[in-house]
């Protein structure tokens, strides 16, 4: 029998690897893997609409289902998952020494809609007070001239976010204390090459952000897997087919990351940094899903909201396809 196939674009995760060497295929699907860097993928993906499934950042989409035509539809598979504490970068000459510091400071970030900024912005805000409005935003790219926004917004007056000039990076500017402080996903090259004038604001941000997951149960989310809706529409059934191959691909990692007898990756200590990560979030410490995952994505929809990317609050119900809501039970 035929199998339809779909080109999927997504980075090279251990938890996709089974997917991309054929372990587990989706039922009735062929997929044509193509391994990207993830900011190649979304920009393609969302300028374009290149691919039938992708890799996507969470903010980006969420901004896309706030249009006349939203082009995709997502199941409730995080392929990338970050605590952001670690994200937030400050500049030895800024004077910043904790999060109220910030206010009224100098903020560089990739692009104002990435999903790291939104959760770091929203963080600072709940857990202490810096409003995301109290600061000024300069955007570009962090370590090539020239980024620019992939989605057009439209912001409210009150957030203040500017360009960077055309030869400028953020990277160098924060090293220089053009920036007083970096939001971003990656962190600068400047931050490793030149660690006398780039710091973390939380130098011990594992500490941070275990306290962090311990009062809030929030492990961030950063990426979801959207379906191109055309695609969706034609085929319902690809939704489901698709969330039940995600969950077995991630399964087998779980399982191998708790072998001993010979380390599936090369960090040394393996064994117990996952043992330390079940006693701090339980044994599926990174849940698929919408029930397990409800709260950190309504937090997620009110930041974008507050922070004036989406027009109104977004609920879970219009984020994902209705078919991954629930399953059988024999």
């Amino acid at each position: 029998m035929s199998r339809l196939n779909l080109s999927f674009a997504c980075w090279g995760y251990d938890r996709t690897e089974a997917l991309q060497t054929g372990q587990v295929r989706p039922d009735g699907i062929d997929l044509n893997f193509q391994v990207l860097d993830v900011e190649e993928t979304f920009f393609r993906m969302i300028r374009n609409r290149e691919f039938d499934v992708a890799e996507m950042s969470m903010s980006s989409y969420c901004v896309t289902l706030g249009r006349e035509d939203p082009g995709f539809i997502a199941i409730p598979v995080f392929p990338s998952r970050f605590f952001r504490h670690a994200g937030i970068f400050v500049s030895a000459k800024s004077g910043i020494e904790k999060p109220s510091d910030l206010v009224g400071k100098r903020i560089g970030v990739p692009e104002y809609q990435l999903t790291a900024p939104v959760w770091i912005r929203g963080i600072l805000q709940d857990e202490y007070g810096v409003d995301p409005s109290s600061v000024t935003y300069f955007f570009g790219g962090e370590e090539e001239p020239g980024r620019e926004e992939k989605l057009k917004i439209n912001l409210p007056e009150k957030f203040k976010v500017i360009p960077i000039g055309p030869e400028q990076t953020i990277s160098r500017m924060i090293a220089d204390g053009e920036l007083d402080a970096v939001y971003a996903p990656r962190a600068p090259s400047t931050f490793y090459s030149e660690p006398d004038k780039v710091r973390r604001l939380f130098p011990d941000f594992v500490a941070v952000e275990k306290a962090y997951f311990a009062k809030t149960g929030i492990f961030p989310i950063m990426h979801v897997v959207a379906i191109r809706r055309d695609v969706y529409e034609k085929n319902r059934w690809v939704a489901q087919a698709l969330y039940k191959a995600f969950v077995e691909a991630q399964k087998l990692v779980y399982e191998q990351l708790m072998v001993s007898a010979s380390l599936k990756t090369m960090l040394p200590w393996q064994i117990a940094a996952v043992e330390d990560t079940i006693a701090t979030m339980g044994k599926e410490w990174w849940p698929y899903g919408i029930d397990r995952n409800r709260h950190v994505i309504e937090t997620f929809t009110r930041y974008h909201h507050e922070q004036g990317l989406s027009p109104r609050q977004l609920t879970v119900e219009d984020m994902f396809a209705p078919e991954t809501f629930s399953e059988f039970r024999i």
